[in-house]
């Protein structure tokens, strides 16, 4: 009884005022779901209504044009592949540098800071000319190692808080009992980290699914492209195929909104935490 006293007019107001701005968030899935299911000249003429009739065939149309299942699967091996090697990577770098605080460690975490506000418009010419003599480009292991080095930075920013969260004595304990280093690692220290883990996970997910620059840059083959280069086709300079960009939108951020909806309670959980003594 006496939590339902504490709510008065005040908390009522904060949420109907919440739920207007959690409304105009969705206003753009509105627009690009039914817009998706009309015809060209119906999302011209009346694009905020709903349809007149559903136009299904936009998306078959739209899946065949960009060959979906190629693009899925590219962008799946690149997402995927680039997750795992940079939680693994950034979770051991940060670590390290946490229980072996030396000069050099200290340096080195501050350039891992700095290159976190390098703009990526200032290095993409020496990054074509890097990637051409590595022979990294128009590859998917090329893109992979490029996302490896733009993403590590901000990966070991937040692995690095949240390592120094960890208790040392438990890590103590564990040497005591004759574990070497990678065993004290991976039986001990990774498993604290599985909030920070899922949550640059999570992060990376969004950026690398989503990511238009990079693979324009470096992929030129039509097998090699992701779903965000597939859908750019739909857009020339004359014409814009909103009846097959629309639907093909739809059908790539779907993966992504189902991944993130299933796991978005491990990023505040992450991030608190990573605050914590850092």
């Amino acid at each position: 009884m006496a939590g339902l006293k504490k709510y008065g007019w005040g908390t009522l107001a904060i949420e109907l005022v919440m739920a207007l701005i959690g409304l105009l968030f969705l206003i753009p899935f509105y627009f690009l779901i039914v817009n998706s299911v009309k015809s060209f000249s119906e999302i011209l003429t009346s694009s905020a209504s709903l349809p007149s009739h559903l136009a299904w065939n936009n998306y078959s149309r739209a899946w065949d044009i960009t060959k979906f299942p190629v693009a899925l699967r590219n962008s799946l091996v690149i997402t995927v592949v680039t997750n795992v090697l940079l939680a693994f990577a950034s979770a051991m770098t940060a670590y390290r540098m946490v229980r072996r605080n030396t000069r050099f460690n200290r340096l080195l975490f501050t350039v891992f800071v700095a290159a976190m506000v390098v703009p990526f418009q200032s290095i993409m010419i020496p990054l074509m000319k890097v990637g051409s003599t590595l022979h990294l480009m128009n590859s998917i292991p090329g893109l992979i190692v490029a996302y490896m080095g733009f993403g590590l930075p901000l990966s070991v920013f937040l692995f690095h808080g949240f390592v120094k969260s960890i208790p040392l004595e438990i890590e103590e304990a564990a040497r005591v009992d004759g574990s070497n280093a990678y065993g004290v690692f991976f039986r001990i220290a990774l498993p604290l980290l599985k909030p920070m883990f899922v949550t640059v996970m999570i992060l990376n997910t969004l950026w690398v699914w989503n990511d238009y620059l990079l693979p324009s840059l470096m992929l030129q083959s039509v097998s090699l492209r992701t779903i965000p280069i597939a859908t750019f086709a739909f857009f020339g300079t004359f014409t814009k195929q909103w009846d097959l960009a629309l639907p093909a939108l739809t059908l790539g951020i779907l993966p992504i909104v189902v991944f993130f909806l299933a796991s978005q309670r491990y990023i505040v959980e992450g991030i608190t935490q990573g605050a914590v003594k850092g």
